[in-house]
């Protein structure tokens, strides 16, 4: 099998190493990954896959080598488990690689869980597959891109409402380029009874991509933080830049009623460890919002919201999103350098398939 390895210590950097396939035992299935996305999630996958612990989904073996998650489809190709047939298809969270070996339980509801020994330890919404038809490539590239972006985005928004925005007049989406941060703004822009101003926060070089697609109230670029409203308001952070958001925290200071840490895209100009004024940045991590809303409503509320809202932005994906198609394994290391080295463009959405 091929597998794609990244630098721990520079996730710029990576290798394409081919090693045997392990062998099947009873109760596992091989499954082929036939396609996947590229995003900047995946960049905050390896930027904090020691804080938060995405190196361990995927174990390479190799000290300073980790394997980045993906979220695509899959083929089974070899049973020995009652679970999954051979040429049954899942969508879910993959190796960068050409294949995976789970040890699959038919939970129900299409909904297939991997048991794997290693992976009990890990929150399960990243250990759960949906079972799939067989359905277009270009489907499925929108999929791939957009389900597991635009459902952080669903849970963005939620989170915002149950806290009723922390009182804040204004929320602030930083980097809402990023397709995160875009469908932020569109989920926000959607709500019949708004309480706030919805900001998108970007570089020159996107304010017009921002402007034009995100629905947000008004744009404002990172060398113009100095004229957003001092009004109590809520920053959202996609990028992980240090220098923006010091100057945000210094410019708001006590108005800023919550800051809040979803993305590490511009992870090269991340400092762990910042002094600064307003409140301490609290990192959202989006399985916490699914688990409190299972809790609220019940199991499976949270997740037929989630798809509704995806599916609904992504029906005009095309007016937005430039699909852009690779071919093999090869292909990885200049799609993911060029996100890793914030080269890529934000109307860019990259589909790897196998």
């Amino acid at each position: 099998m091929q597998r794609v390895l990244v630098d721990q210590a520079d996730i710029t950097k990576t290798q394409l190493q081919e090693v045997p396939s392990e062998v099947l035992t009873d109760g596992q299935a091989r499954m082929k990954i036939q396609r996947f996305a590229l995003t900047a999630n995946n960049v905050t996958y390896a930027a904090t896959g020691f804080v938060i612990g995405y190196w361990h989904f995927f174990p390479s073996g190799i000290e300073g080598q980790g394997i980045v998650p993906v979220w695509g489809f899959a083929e089974v190709v070899e049973s020995a488990s009652d679970a999954l047939a051979v040429g049954e298809r899942l969508y879910g969270f993959w190796p960068m690689a050409d294949e995976l070996v789970i040890a699959p339980q038919d939970m129900g509801h299409k909904v297939v869980l991997d048991t794997t020994e290693h992976r009990q330890k890990l929150p399960v919404v990243y250990n759960r597959y949906t079972r799939r038809a067989p359905k277009s490539a270009q489907n499925e590239g929108y999929q791939s891109l957009l389900q597991p972006l635009l459902a952080t985005s669903y849970l963005l928004s939620d989170w915002l409402q149950d806290n009723e925005f922390f009182g804040a007049e204004q929320v602030i989406v930083g980097s809402a380029s990023s397709k995160t941060g875009l469908g932020l703004c569109k989920f926000l822009s959607e709500l019949s009874v708004r309480p706030v101003k919805v900001v998108g926060l970007t570089s020159d070089a996107n304010a017009a991509f921002v402007a034009t697609q995100s629905g947000a109230d008004s744009v404002v670029t990172y060398n113009n933080i100095e004229t957003l409203e001092k009004v109590p308001s809520v920053y959202v952070d996609m990028s992980g830049n240090a220098e923006v958001k010091e100057k945000l925290h210094a410019h708001l200071d006590q108005e800023l009623r919550h800051s809040s840490a979803v993305g590490t895209s511009h992870w090269d100009q991340f400092r762990p460890k910042q002094e600064l004024k307003g409140p301490k940045p609290q990192f959202f991590f989006a399985p916490s919002q699914i688990e409190k809303r299972r809790a609220d409503w019940g199991p499976g509320e949270i997740e037929r919201q989630i798809t509704a809202g995806w599916k609904r932005l992504a029906e005009d994906a095309s007016t937005w999103l430039d699909l852009k198609e690779y071919n093999g394994l090869e292909a990885v290391a200049d799609v993911y350098g060029a996100l890793a080295t914030g080269k890529s463009q934000p109307r860019d959405g990259h589909v790897v398939t196998l």
